[in-house]
């Protein structure tokens, strides 16, 4: 398993940044997956998205201030993948912060470490898209 960190200072409000990404945006501004189906439950929302050749659900909850998601299951590219997308308010603009922790489902030497390559890159894209709606 391999971790990765990636965070960018962005001028807008935490309110502001969490009301206009939502699960579905954020998988959508990730740029490898489309989502298909949003199924919305208690305290937790299942983003059902699809790729090439694969669909995989991802399960969003909010816990300790921060917006968890999960590949759910065993379809989709990863053993496990899990991520925490946190906001730090900051003098009018935030510190977002995505932590994400990969395990790559198939044995390839170096697995883990495309795996994390990889999702550094789904992640730092996310960040270009939320940066990109408040300029």
């Amino acid at each position: 398993m391999r971790e990765v960190t990636v965070s960018r200072r962005i001028d807008a409000t935490p309110v502001e940044i969490s009301s206009r990404f939502d699960p579905p945006a954020i998988v959508e501004a990730e740029g490898s997956f489309t989502v298909e189906i949003v199924d919305e439950r208690d305290e937790t929302t299942i983003v059902v998205a699809s790729g090439p050749g694969m669909q995989l659900p991802l399960r969003f909850e909010y816990r300790d201030d921060a917006l968890y998601y999960t590949q759910e299951g065993e379809q989709g590219p990863f053993e496990q993948m899990e991520t925490w997308l946190e906001f730090d308010a900051l003098n009018g603009e935030t510190e977002v912060t995505f932590r994400s922790s990969v395990s790559l489902a198939a044995p390839l030497p170096f697995g883990d470490r495309i795996a994390a390559w990889k999702r550094k890159g789904e992640l730092n894209r996310a960040l270009d898209e939320i940066e990109a709606a408040f300029d």
